[in-house]
C-alpha cells in the first residue's frame, strides 16, 4: 500500500484498476460466458479480497459492482455470487503469497491455444524476455478447480513468478497491484499468439541468448514497468468508459 495514502483511498485505488482491468479485457476479447476472475487483496484486511461477480459481463462492472470475500468464501460486503472456481484458485494464491496483491485468470484464446501444449514461453521477441525465467508451467488438469488441493497445487507451481501457464486451460498472471498483474497477462496473451504464429511460418523461431532475454528481462519485466505500462490503459478506459468508475 502506498505511504501517500490512506486505507480508504488505497482500497479505491485498487478497486478502481481492477474494474478498468475487466473493462480492458472485455474489449480485448479476454472474457467468455462466466469464465474468468479477477482479484485484489484489501488494504487492511489482507485474508480478504475483492473479485468480480459471477454472470456480471467485464464490460460492464463498475467499481461498486466488486465483491468482497472473506477466507471461507463468504461475502461480506456487496451484492452477487462468486466464481467457486475463481475463488479457489485465488484464495490459495493469495494464502500462500503475500505480496501478491492482485491475480488474474481469463479464457483468453491464445492463452488457451498456447496452454494446450503444455510450454513454457521461448524469448523469441523483446517483450517475451519480460517471462524468461519468471513463469512457470501447471502440467497437469483435473477437470475445473473446485478442490483447494489442485488449487494449492498451482499456487505451488507458480513459485514465486509473476505468471503460471495452466495446462489444456489458460493463463494466470499475479502482482504487487492490479496494474502489474492485468498487464502481465495482456503481454503475455500476445506472447503466446505471437510464438503459436512463428511456430505456424516454415522457419524455426530464432531464440534469444540467454544473457541478452535475463538483461531484457531484468529491465522490462519489473514490477515498476508492468505499472508503468498499464498507466496509458487506465487512463484511454476510464476516459471512454467513466461509468466503470462508479
Amino acid at each position: 500500500m502506498s505511504e501517500a495514502r490512506s486505507p480508504n483511498e488505497e482500497r479505491t485505488h485498487r478497486k478502481r484498476r481492477l474494474a478498468a482491468s475487466m473493462r480492458l479485457f472485455a474489449r480485448y476479447g479476454f472474457d467468455e460466458g462466466v469464465g474468468g476472475h479477477m482479484t485484489v487483496r484489501d488494504p487492511e484486511r489482507p485474508d480478504r479480497f475483492w473479485i468480480n461477480p459471477l454472470g456480471r459481463h467485464f464490460g460492464h462492472v463498475r467499481v461498486r459492482d466488486l465483491l468482497l470475500v472473506d477466507a471461507d468464501g463468504t461475502v461480506v460486503e456487496g451484492e452477487g455470487k462468486v466464481n467457486q472456481a475463481g475463488y479457489t484458485i485465488h484464495a490459495e494464491l493469495h494464502a500462500a503469497y503475500p505480496e501478491v496483491v492482485s491475480a488474474v485468470h481469463t479464457h483468453s484464446l491464445h492463452g488457451r491455444a498456447w496452454a494446450s501444449l503444455g510450454r513454457p514461453l521461448d524469448p523469441i521477441t523483446q517483450d517475451a524476455c519480460a517471462f524468461y525465467r519468471d513463469h512457470a508451467v501447471f502440467a497437469e488438469y483435473g477437470g475445473v478447480v473446485l478442490d483447494p488441493e489442485e488449487a494449492k497445487r498451482i499456487a505451488v507451481a507458480l513459485g514465486g513468478h509473476k505468471a503460471v501457464i495452466l495446462r489444456n486451460h489458460g493463463l494466470l498472471t499475479v502482482g504487487g497491484s492490479p496494474a502489474e498483474a492485468a498487464w502481465w497477462f495482456i503481454s503475455m496473451e500476445r506472447c503466446c499468439q505471437v510464438q503459436l504464429l512463428a511456430e505456424a511460418s516454415a522457419s524455426e523461431p530464432v531464440l534469444i541468448p540467454d544473457a541478452e532475454a535475463e538483461s531484457a528481462r531484468d529491465l522490462l519485466g519489473t514490477p515498476s514497468m508492468g505499472r508503468f505500462n498499464f498507466r496509458p490503459l487506465y487512463e484511454w478506459i476510464a476516459r471512454a468508459e467513466p461509468d466503470l468508475l462508479e
